[in-house]
């Protein structure tokens, strides 16, 4: 198993028979994560302590017993709180896996979640097993009768079929232009004033945009969208250093700071479970 350091462990490892899905187990005794978000679907147990865990303005206790679900794009954050140890499994799911979900349910598309936690003993224990058959990695029959089963009833439990409510029309298309500008260009050195000025705002007015429509500051988006693309490159092999410099981070140890803060890995360990 990887060391991120003398007390913090973590195995971070993609699906080989299902596309876009990716699985982590993390055991740390001292981490923060800031506010970030995922391009995929997460769904997180506990074995071992706990976290505080903060989305949607509500601060919440991760143990045992709870299990927690974010939106793809969902901003959340989590840190120790009184726990002296955290150990948990989560999952990752992208739109090609949620598809493949979808497909196996005969649903035409997932259900958003309007809760992150719920206290749902039967879907830890499924998840928890799903999480386990999938990294022992030999009976591809029994993961994927989990893996269906364990969704079904997620999503028929605890889904939502009115899907996401949008922001007002304006705010809308405003975010639009800002983040059709920051994925443009989110390599080169962005000004706040500039992006702003594209929207059609004030500084100001543009953070209360994100606030409003993201959940994040507008350079934790911007973080996020380097993060991303950084996330692509390693997978097709590009080294760490390469990756930081193309896509807008001033060094290979900025970059390692944000991955590690945001996914609890270093890129090096995501390159290899990618590979």
């Amino acid at each position: 198993m990887p060391r991120n350091d003398p007390t913090n462990r973590t195995h971070y490892w993609w699906d080989k028979a299902t596309q876009g899905l990716s699985l982590l187990r993390a055991d740390f005794a001292h981490h923060d994560y800031p506010p970030h978000t995922h391009d995929a679907l997460v769904v997180a147990v506990t074995e071992d302590g706990g976290s505080v865990v903060k989305s949607r303005g509500r601060e919440e206790e991760a143990h045992p017993a709870t299990l927690f679900v974010f939106n793809p794009a969902e901003p959340h954050a989590g840190w120790m709180g009184r726990s002296r140890r955290w150990h948990y499994r989560s999952l990752y799911l992208t739109q090609q896996a949620l598809d493949a979900v979808a497909d196996g349910l005969g649903i035409d598309r997932v259900p958003y979640f309007t809760r992150n936690l719920f206290l749902d003993r039967d879907l830890i224990a499924r998840f928890l097993a799903l999480h386990r058959a999938l990294e022992a990695g030999d009976d591809a029959m029994r993961s994927r009768e989990l893996l269906i089963g364990g969704f079904g009833r997620l999503f028929r439990r605890h889904g939502s079929g009115g899907g996401r409510i949008d922001p007002a029309p304006r705010d809308r298309a405003r975010l639009a232009v800002a983040d059709a500008l920051m994925r443009a260009r989110h390599a080169e050195a962005l000004k706040l004033d500039d992006i702003a000025a594209a929207a059609g705002l004030t500084a100001f007015q543009l953070i209360g945009l994100f606030r409003r429509t993201t959940g994040l500051t507008p350079h934790a988006y911007l973080t996020q969208l380097r993060l991303g693309a950084a996330c692509r490159l390693l997978r097709h092999r590009t080294p760490p250093a390469e990756c930081a410099a193309e896509v807008g981070f001033y060094d290979q140890s900025a970059l390692n700071k944000h991955f590690k803060r945001c996914y609890g890995i270093t890129p090096l360990q995501f390159q290899k479970a990618a590979a």
